[in-house]
Order: C-alpha cells, then sequence, then structure tokens
C-alpha cells in the first residue's frame, strides 16, 4: 500500500482521487466571496480559495476536509489532495487505537506540509536568484528595460509561492470521530435525543490570538503575552497556526511581532479531538470554513451562532431529502441573512459589507430526511416563512426559516382546500423544533425549550406587546411566501387578487 500512495502521489496532482471512493453521506454547499457595493450590488474581490473533501474506505472509514485558503487557493487544492492519500491509502485501519490515530493525523500534517514546499523549491531558488540580480530600492520606471522583464518575473514567482491555507478534517474510524484543526474553521457535533432536544458540541476551538492557549505556547516560544493579546492580525492572518505560508515558516524573523520566537511560531500541527464514541448516537456533524462563520457572526453577532446555524440545518434537512440541496440551501439563507444585515444600515451594517469564500460540509449521523423533496405532484409545495428566535439569555436575534406545505391543486376557500390531498400522505408542515444546548471545551451556554415548538415563542424579554388596540405587531416574515406564492399563482391572482397583504 504504500508503494501504490508513493506512485499515485507522482502523478498528476488531479488524477489519483478518481480512484478514492466518494462519501454520499454528507452534503457540501459553497459560496464565493464578494463585496457590497453602494448600490446593494456585489462584486467578487478574488477567485475562490476554499477547498474539500469527502472520502470514504472500504473498510468503513470515512474522511472529511474543509479548507480556507488564503492568497490563492494552491495550497488549499493541494492538501485536499494530498491528506486523503496520506491516511486512506494504507495508513489508517479498523485496528488502529486512538493513540495511532491521533499519530496517524499528526504526521500526516507534518508530511503533506513539507511536500507543498518541495513542489515551490525551485520556484523559490529562481525568486532568491532574481532578487540578488535586482538593484535593491530602485522604483520599477528608473529599472533598465531587462530588469523590468525580471521585475515582472519576480512579482509572478511571489504570486506563485506565497499563500497559505487553515484546515477542519473529521475522522469516522470504528464509530469513533476524530477531529484535526489548524486555524479558523469550525466543527459542530449536533446531537438528538429521545425527548426532541438537540446537544450542540464545538469541538476545538480556533487558533487565534482569542485562544489562551495558543498565547500560553507563543509566550514560551518567547513572546510577548500582552501584546499578542490586543493583535488581531499575526502576519497578516487571525490564524496563529496554518499550512503552507512559507514567508511566515522561513522568515519569521522579518516580523517584528515574531521576531523573538526560538523557533517556528506559527505551525501547521493540528490540534486532535477524539476519538468520540458515535454508537447510538442521532445527529449531525458540521464542518464550516472562516468565511462561513464570520459572516453569520458579523450580521447576527458571535453569542449564538452555534445555535443559529444548526437550527437553520435541522429546518432544511425537515423539508429536503438532498443532503447537497441541503448544505446548498444553509450557505445560501447565511448570504442572505449577511446581506440583509448590510442593506439594514442598522448597528452591524458596516461590519458585513463583505464576506469571504463559504463551505458547509453535512455529515448525518442516523438523522431522519425525507425521501424527496415535496413537489406539486406529491401533493404539496413548501414556502419559505422566517420566523425570530430570540433566547431569553441573549441579546442576539436568530431568524429561522420553517416551511408551509400548501396544496398545489384546487383552490382555497375560507382556509380549506376543495380539491385537497393533505390527507393522502402530504406532510403537514410542521414547524421543527429543537431545544438547542451549545458546549465547547472552554465555556458552556445553553437555551432551553420543550419539545413542543416553545423555541420559537419564547421571546424572553423582547416579547411583543400589545398596542392600543390590543393587537400584537406581527413579527414572522412572509415576504418569500407571498413572492414564490405570487410566481406559482399568477394567473389565479389576476383573475381572483392575490394572497398578501392589501
Amino acid at each position: 500500500m504504500a508503494a501504490q500512495r508513493r506512485s499515485l502521489m507522482q502523478t498528476q496532482q488531479q488524477s489519483w482521487t478518481d480512484d478514492l471512493p466518494i462519501c454520499h453521506l454528507c452534503g457540501v454547499g459553497t459560496a464565493a466571496n464578494c463585496m457590497y457595493g453602494s448600490d446593494g450590488k456585489s462584486t467578487q474581490m478574488h477567485p475562490y480559495e476554499d477547498g474539500h473533501f469527502r472520502f470514504r474506505s472500504e473498510d468503513g472509514c470515512f474522511l472529511y476536509g474543509v479548507f480556507n485558503g488564503f492568497d490563492g487557493s494552491r495550497v488549499a487544492n493541494f492538501v485536499a489532495q494530498r491528506l486523503p492519500a496520506e491516511l486512506l491509502l494504507g495508513q489508517l485501519n479498523s485496528n488502529n487505537s486512538d493513540a495511532d490515530v491521533r499519530r496517524i493525523l499528526l504526521q500526516a500534517f507534518d508530511v503533506v506540509e513539507k511536500s507543498y514546499f518541495e513542489t515551490i523549491d525551485d520556484a523559490l531558488a529562481e525568486k532568491a536568484n532574481l532578487q540578488s540580480q535586482l538593484p535593491e530600492g530602485v522604483p520599477f520606471h528608473q529599472l533598465s528595460p531587462q530588469n523590468q522583464k525580471l521585475s515582472e518575473r519576480l512579482d509572478l514567482l511571489k504570486q506563485e509561492v506565497s499563500g497559505g491555507a487553515t484546515a477542519v478534517v473529521a475522522l469516522i474510524l470504528n464509530q469513533k470521530l476524530y477531529i484535526a484543526n489548524v486555524g479558523t474553521n469550525r466543527a459542530l457535533l449536533c446531537k438528538s435525543s429521545i425527548d426532541g432536544q438537540n446537544q450542540v458540541i464545538q469541538i476545538g476551538q480556533a487558533h487565534t490570538t482569542e485562544n489562551e492557549d495558543e498565547i500560553q505556547r507563543l509566550s514560551q516560544l518567547g513572546l510577548d503575552a500582552h501584546r499578542l493579546r490586543s493583535t488581531v492580525l499575526v502576519a497578516g492572518q487571525t490564524s496563529t497556526r496554518r499550512i503552507g505560508d512559507y514567508r511566515v515558516k522561513f522568515n519569521y524573523t522579518d516580523f517584528e511581532l515574531l521576531s523573538a520566537a526560538k523557533n517556528k511560531p506559527i505551525i501547521a500541527e493540528p490540534e486532535i479531538h477524539g476519538g468520540q464514541s458515535l454508537e447510538g448516537v442521532t445527529g449531525f456533524l458540521l464542518l464550516l470554513s472562516e468565511g462561513l462563520i464570520k459572516a453569520l457572526e458579523a450580521a447576527h453577532g458571535p453569542e449564538q451562532a452555534n445555535q443559529e446555524i444548526v437550527a437553520i440545518v435541522a429546518a432544511e434537512l425537515a423539508q429536503q431529502g438532498s443532503l447537497e440541496a441541503v448544505a446548498q440551501s444553509v450557505v445560501e439563507r447565511v448570504k442572505r441573512i449577511h446581506h440583509d444585515a448590510f442593506a439594514s444600515g442598522r448597528q452591524r451594517a458596516q461590519q458585513c459589507s463583505r464576506h469571504e469564500d463559504m463551505t458547509l460540509l453535512i455529515r448525518t449521523l442516523n438523522y431522519p430526511q425525507p425521501d424527496t423533496a415535496l413537489t406539486p405532484t406529491q401533493g404539496g409545495r413548501i414556502y419559505p416563512v422566517s420566523v425570530p428566535y430570540s433566547n431569553s439569555q441573549s441579546t442576539s436575534k436568530t431568524s429561522v426559516t420553517l416551511s408551509l406545505v400548501m396544496p398545489s391543486q384546487g383552490t382555497l376557500t375560507n382556509g380549506t382546500n376543495t380539491a385537497s390531498t393533505l390527507d393522502e400522505g402530504t406532510p403537514t408542515g410542521q414547524s421543527p423544533t429543537a431545544t438547542l444546548q451549545s458546549t465547547n471545551t472552554h465555556t458552556q451556554s445553553s437555551s432551553s425549550s420543550s419539545g413542543d415548538g416553545s423555541l420559537f415563542r419564547q421571546r424572553g424579554s423582547q416579547a411583543a406587546q400589545p398596542d392600543e388596540t390590543g393587537r400584537v405587531p406581527p413579527y414572522v416574515d412572509f415576504t418569500q411566501f407571498y413572492k414564490l406564492w405570487g410566481a406559482d399563482h399568477s394567473d389565479s391572482q389576476n383573475t381572483q387578487g392575490g394572497l398578501g397583504p392589501q
């Protein structure tokens, strides 16, 4: 197997993964980065830089990864290709202990980064040679034509070798879950209990200067802990661990903040959690890129981000049979939330002027799903309704998309359908309920509700109060419902009058 792995890794980078089976127990959704203009229109800032993989092996091993690239996609793409080869072609097997798995994961990340640096050795050597030929401190327009060509070639080489990636990798082996994290992506495990409650566990923490464990690691290398705590960007990125980024790995003394380090301060060593038993677990696993996390936190604040993304996923799982469609719908929902926050002009609008690439991987764990999404021929059409949720212990607001299943044939008369097929097996459109308990390795918080839908009824201190007429102002957003209903029934609206506010 080892010889097979070496042979495959010597072939073209994009060819060997064709022989690895894709896992169909998961779905992936993506969205490219964008920046909003004053007119509300979006413009992509740079090419898409995220990456992901989802593979399985013949002996019941499942491997998933989400990668957030920066300064180009080369590192993210390279790791997404090479890391599965290091793990699935002869390394992991059902006889491995927890200690074996952790050792193999650590070794794989180390080998993959070293392999990446080997691919840019020639470019780095050429770059150093060109730099030695060019006069220092001379502006481009003052260079001779020959030196201008050398300078242009140098710029291309700098672009070719720059960049890096952060990674979150999930491994399921022997019904145990292992998470390996490098940087600022996130892994969430949602467990559903028999009584309808959901426990949301954040596995690990982002490697940033807000992580006290990272501050301690860096301070032991001789860096100033107080200065690190007051710094957001470390050598241009928020992550204190990353794959690639040769400038920081080999020239960290050129960065004032890192210059006092006794050894490489920015590392690609993953923090590994597990194995956590999945025996009897019902729920789902989420791998989120930093761009998706930051977009949601920018729009609604970081306090309820984990609960909110899980609620949105649960709502989509309740109405769609395709995991690919579920993942993409969730990403699109977050994208809309982020854009709406910008368009609102309110407090968080300034933080939502742009977002980076978004990637979401969903892996279900014995989680019930409808066989297929409803279609008109099955007796109903799903229309989205946005329902606000607020935790009584938090001031943050969350909007969850639920569904109304409307009969697709016949006409509505006094709220009933004269030719309805709802009694013939059509889902009733009940709102999904969830009790979300968010935990991670450092903090715990919870928001409680029973399985009777009180998650969406408890409004705490923000409960709507009746006005002078005794009416409560509306707070459920039917905008998308009316829009889709109007598009589907435009002809009947013209003759009978349409649904919606008159």
